[in-house]
């Protein structure tokens, strides 16, 4: 993995770190069932009129969908609404890290290398340690609910990377239109058919701009820049190269929470944190060195024809196994809107 894949890696676990703070003050305001679905609705509105449908297995769409964009939220928003605190938040769910190391050993049969069993293992022991400081701080329903949650995101990454997307962005917006059918069905049966418009009602208020404010952040920054740089590393890399980078998530969730929630890490809980790092940095292999990447050009590149000599390429062209040429991941991209 190149140092600057490791860089988006790491941003999408910052996104993903303040996607909990979001949360807690989106669950000031709506259901968390409705609000889950409208984080999902608010783009898959123009993903369905303006982008194209990704060129992917339909059973990996659907798969994706259920998977990271319902069954993931569905139990998050949940447990965060009975009493999971903000920061154990963060933590107990980055089980989707070793759940995706798992079922891509299952069923992908991906090999682990010596290293990355030891970094895998040292991080999974500092979120152990961090859980354990802070058991006392949520009940087992809200736990459990989480990690059920960890699993459905588990499931999703596999999906995602099965789908091998000639467009990752594609199929990070179309994924968005799997679930608000689920989630507000969920919702008219548990929480009654009107509580979550009305509540959408009055957010239309100065009172209720900081609910707004973290709709549009779990959609635009969490979901639509941060799942898409996501799922562009899991196409482009096996699942147990990118899955441990999640574990940096809790990191961010946890320093949030205690700056703007008052919620206070533990000397135990830092260490752990640290510990995670370095778990993460180590489980993480080293680009193969290359013929072809000992010579840069002008431009930049990596080799003299312009293509990445660290690419996981299947041949020497420059071009993915499913014959597309690989692109950087731009959230930008006029093309992610036909």
């Amino acid at each position: 993995m190149t140092a600057r894949h490791r860089l988006l890696a790491v941003l999408v676990a910052a996104l993903w770190g303040g996607n909990f703070l979001a949360i807690r003050v989106g669950l000031d305001h709506f259901p968390p069932l409705f609000l889950a679905g409208l984080r999902m609705l608010v783009i898959a509105v123009p993903a369905l009129l303006f982008v194209p449908r990704p060129q992917v297995p339909l059973k990996w769409l659907l798969g994706y969908g259920l998977g990271f964009g319902t069954i993931q939220f569905l139990f998050l928003f949940v447990a965060m609404d009975v009493g999971m605190p903000t920061g154990l938040a963060s933590l107990v769910l980055q089980a989707s890290a070793p759940f995706t190391v798992l079922l891509g050993a299952l069923f992908l049969r991906e090999r682990l290398t010596a290293r990355q069993a030891v970094g895998i293992g040292l991080a999974v022991l500092g979120l152990a340690a961090i859980a354990v400081s802070r058991a006392q701080s949520a009940a087992l329903v809200p736990v459990l609910l989480t990690l059920c949650g960890a699993l459905g995101w588990a499931f999703g990454n596999l999906c995602s990377r099965l789908a091998a997307p000639p467009k990752p962005m594609h199929l990070t917006l179309w994924m968005c239109v799997i679930p608000p059918i689920p989630l507000f069905a969920a919702s008219v049966l548990t929480e009654g058919p009107g509580a979550g418009w009305s509540a959408l009602g009055a957010a239309f208020s100065v009172e209720g701009l900081p609910g707004l404010a973290a709709v549009v952040y779990l959609s635009l920054m969490a979901t639509v820049v941060g799942s898409g740089i996501w799922t562009w590393l899991m196409r482009r890399y096996p699942a147990g190269v990118v899955a441990p980078y999640s574990l940096l998530v809790p990191v961010v969730g946890i320093a949030l929470a205690a700056a703007v929630l008052g919620e206070r890490p533990s000397v135990t809980e830092l260490v752990s944190a640290v510990v995670i790092v370095g778990g993460v940095l180590l489980g993480t292999p080293r680009p193969a060195r290359t013929a072809s990447a000992e010579v840069v050009g002008t431009d930049g590149t990596d080799s003299t024809d312009g293509t990445k000599g660290t690419d996981n390429t299947d041949s020497t062209n420059g071009t993915d196994s499913t014959g597309g040429t690989e692109e950087e991941p731009v959230v930008g991209d006029r093309r992610t809107a036909a």
